[in-house]
């Protein structure tokens, strides 16, 4: 829970602990939503058959190389903060007006808590179920390329905010979606996702200056 502390202008602090509480609000439903993704799997790979935990195992190396996978993510961040492509630069303005806002109140702990709960559940969903599900659905080469395709795509869409960032996202799908494919272990996108998210939040929530 975030700490409130008394403005100048508020002396009886109602204004910034109104300010606070909407702040826990805020992280209470994206932490509900996320959470709910991996429910979602669940229920879905009952449904269907499909493990979205098959391929998830605990070892060193996978871990490894899912926290070396964080820094080619925090490359393409780097560039989508500098490049003065226009859909990008129109982003850049969307998520300082409308999204950074709301995560800037949160603790560091929120938003490590809200990462993680990002990480596993959207990957569960996205490549635990669906394009693990389509890849040992039609089998082969075929069914890896569909396989991949149809989960890097979805992902887009999910986070198609604009059509610059459905691109971005869409990129990044096919990135966690390799990465799955090459270790074969769900850990490994996992912790590059909840990884990336964290720092890519503590950035520009508590950071990043114009």
């Amino acid at each position: 829970m975030t700490t409130p502390t008394r403005l100048p202008d508020d002396p009886h602090g109602e204004l910034q602990q109104q300010r606070w509480a909407q702040a826990d609000r805020f992280a209470l439903t994206a932490a509900l939503f996320e959470g709910s993704l991996a429910v979602a799997a669940v229920v879905l790979g009952w449904a269907l058959g499909i493990d979205p935990f098959e391929s998830y195992r605990w070892n060193a190396a996978a871990a490894f190389w899912g926290v070396a996978a964080i820094v080619p993510l925090l490359g393409l961040l780097a560039w989508s903060m500098r490049s003065a492509w226009r859909p990008l630069r129109s982003l850049r303005r969307f998520f300082d007006i409308s999204i950074v806002p709301l995560f800037q109140p949160l603790s560091i702990v929120q938003l490590a808590v809200l990462s993680i709960l990002a990480g596993v559940g959207e990957e569960l969903l996205f490549r635990g179920i669906v394009q693990a599900g389509i890849c040992h659905g039609i089998g082969g080469m075929v069914g890896t390329a569909v396989g991949l395709i149809a989960a890097a795509v979805l992902f887009g869409l999910a986070h198609a905010l604009s059509p610059a960032y459905f691109v971005l996202a869409t990129v990044i799908g096919f990135y966690l979606g390799g990465i799955w494919l090459w270790t074969d272990n769900l850990l490994t996108p996992i912790i590059a996702h909840a990884g990336y998210d964290f720092l890519a939040l503590c950035y520009l929530a508590r950071f990043r200056r114009e």
